[in-house]
């Protein structure tokens, strides 16, 4: 389907959803990303041992915590830094900018999903032009932060999606947490009461929604390559079939994953699709008792896949070969693995390094479900690269169409891809 498809092959910035709240409009830009001659990191960041960073943690605690982590960083290359923290929304406008006025940051953080994209137009820096070790890392984030065989950036910390439960409202009908579809929508019906659901998810028609069905889509063996397939329809058809039931609400069409916790806090849903973002404000009601477990799967036996979330530093072309040199090693540094314990356990994300799962979980047990969860976790872009957000698209336009009632599962996909 995409394989086929007839695109401009110009550069482009495709403006993709930061996972951890609500997603931006898809909005597109043309535009090439050159490399700079006259050195722009170090126009921007004033002297040779000063570093310029860009990224879109302007939020606390986010700001801070990330904030520590570049300190030490600093302290370690031997560097002073100068950070611009910018909204997520605003970040590849901001980057568009910096391309333009030649003054793009020595080391630039982006949304996992966008680094295919910026790398393609030569404005990164390849890892490997500095020696840096990319070995150890969960598979799914390497691809993510590759293009052409080349790793552009790393991760010190990721994200993705579970199944959160109200323990409570589960153990007063006796019912443990599921595991397969059959399961969930048993548990879904059976707590299904008054005004409250059994499951909250997101089908909301922005990425947001295509990323809350890439678990159900991808542990079935549906692949984003063909969405035709039957695979991918009976991942829709769960949906469906929850909507149509009442054990979900016709809602979810319109609700962000903030939405969705929102009723799950309030009791309007014993269970949700989330992720460990929202962990912090489930914490905070001492009245809530919840717990996780990873996404169900159709048949008992499959391996859960869900998509990666989490951003990834880069080194920007500059000119500066020093400064580039200096912002690799202070890349490399972020994702040290005492950076990776220590953000992933404050912020709760999980570690990239597969090898730290094991003692991170011991220290924040909360976290055990999505740390297995990241082991098998897919990139977005890992298959389509630059393709990925036609593909995002017709899911969950494919998804709005069956769940109002205007198309089967089957035809939802092949009208998105028509329309």
């Amino acid at each position: 389907m995409r394989s086929t498809t007839t695109r401009d092959t110009r550069p482009r910035i495709i403006r993709r959803p930061h996972v951890l709240g609500s997603l931006a409009i898809l909005a597109i830009t043309p535009f090439a990303l050159t490399a700079c001659s006259g050195g722009g990191g170090a126009a921007a960041g004033g002297d040779a041992g000063t570093l310029t960073i860009l990224d879109y943690y302007n939020n606390e605690p986010d700001k801070t915590l990330v904030g520590d982590a570049l300190d030490r960083c600093a302290d370690d290359v031997g560097v002073k830094i100068k950070r611009e923290t910018v909204p997520g929304k605003d970040l590849i406008q901001k980057v568009l900018q910096q391309s333009s006025s030649k003054t793009l940051p020595d080391v630039l953080m982006l949304d996992n999903p966008d680094v295919q994209e910026i790398a393609a137009t030569g404005g990164l820096s390849p890892l490997s032009d500095y020696g840096v070790d990319t070995s150890g890392f969960a598979k799914g984030i390497l691809d993510a932060a590759s293009y052409e065989g080349e790793v552009y950036g790393l991760a010190p910390t990721v994200n993705t999606l579970g199944l959160f439960y109200n323990e409570d409202l589960l153990a007063a009908k006796g019912i443990t947490p599921p595991t397969t579809w059959d399961e969930l929508k048993t548990a879904a019906a059976a707590l299904t009461e008054g005004d409250t659901y059994g499951l909250a998810f997101s089908s909301i028609a922005t990425y947001e929604g295509s990323w809350q069905f890439l678990p159900f889509m991808w542990t079935n063996g549906g692949d984003e390559a063909d969405l035709t397939t039957p695979a991918v329809a009976e991942a829709l058809q769960l949906q469906v079939d929850l909507v149509n039931s009442g054990s979900a609400s016709k809602s979810v069409i319109n609700w962000s994953q903030a939405d969705v916790n929102d009723q799950f806090m309030a009791g309007k849903a014993a269970m949700m699709i989330n992720g460990p973002w929202q962990i912090p404000a489930l914490s905070a009601d001492t009245n809530l008792k919840y717990g996780s477990v990873q996404v169900p799967v159709n048949k008992a036996g499959q391996t859960p896949v869900a998509p990666l979330g989490g951003e990834v530093w880069t080194v920007p072309v500059t000119g500066d070969k020093d400064k580039q040199a200096k912002a690799a090693k202070f890349v490399e540094c972020i994702s040290s693995d005492e950076n990776q314990l220590a953000l992933a356990e404050a912020r709760f994300t999980v570690p990239t390094k597969t090898a730290l799962a094991e003692q991170y979980v011991a220290k924040v047990p909360e976290m055990a479900a999505f740390t297995e969860q990241v082991a098998n976790a897919r990139s977005r872009t890992g298959e389509l690269g630059e393709e990925w957000p036609e593909a995002a698209t017709e899911i969950y336009t494919a998804i709005q169409l069956a769940l109002t009632g205007q198309a089967t599962p089957e035809e939802a996909f092949k009208q998105a891809a028509a329309g």
